[in-house]
């Protein structure tokens, strides 16, 4: 099975790979894509659901191909054990907090993202947008508290089509790079959403 998925934005690659495997759930799939936000997005998105991932790239255009999970795949949690688990999600589009002052803007976020540590398990998701993809770069002075949190189980999300808007695809130092669709399925699963 073929999905092209050439020249188009995210979340469009992920959703027609999703179309394709549920569809076709034991068939192996090849998806198309020619940049490589889309490649991460879409080989994220097979292995997330137990698929075996190869990726060719040839003349600037990458082949995804997608080999469906055999034998036994990790059961979901039960509705039960969801609701028990406390998830929250920090939704960040800005490299500084609050308007007024860029300089104070900064020395704020540097000292929000140093204390959400102080949420413990409960924080499962951050999500950086926008400017926001800014603090996940090489030589960014947030790294080290985003690494302990990664450390600690929090997932960070770094939205590829803002990376790739900034030309920044290549620094990103930390996370996943991410799409619009796991963004809006992460508001989805969380037990509560904080957007600054």
């Amino acid at each position: 099975m073929k999905v092209d998925a050439r020249g188009l934005a995210c979340p469009m690659p992920v959703i027609k790979t999703k179309q394709a495997i549920e569809e076709h759930p034991q068939e192996r799939v090849e998806v198309l894509v020619d940049n490589p936000a889309s490649k991460e997005n879409v080989a994220r998105f097979l292995q997330s659901r137990n698929w075996q991932v190869e990726v060719e790239e040839k003349d600037g255009v990458f082949k995804i191909i997608g080999i469906p999970p055999t034998g036994e795949v990790k059961a979901a949690e039960t509705p039960e054990e969801e609701e028990e688990r406390q998830r929250i999600l920090v939704i960040i589009p800005t490299d500084k907090m609050g308007h007024g002052d860029d300089e104070l803007g900064k020395a704020l976020m540097k000292n929000f993202i140093a204390t959400l540590k102080e949420m413990g398990e409960d924080l499962w998701r951050i999500v950086l947008l926008n400017g926001g993809v800014k603090l996940a770069i090489k030589g960014s002075e947030h790294l080290d508290e985003l690494r302990y949190l990664a450390e600690q189980g929090v997932d960070i999300f770094v939205c590829g089509t803002c990376l790739n808007f900034f030309g920044l695809l290549e620094k990103k130092a930390i996370g996943v790079t991410t799409n619009m669709l796991d963004i809006v399925t992460s508001m989805q699963l969380a037990t509560k959403v904080i957007c600054l």
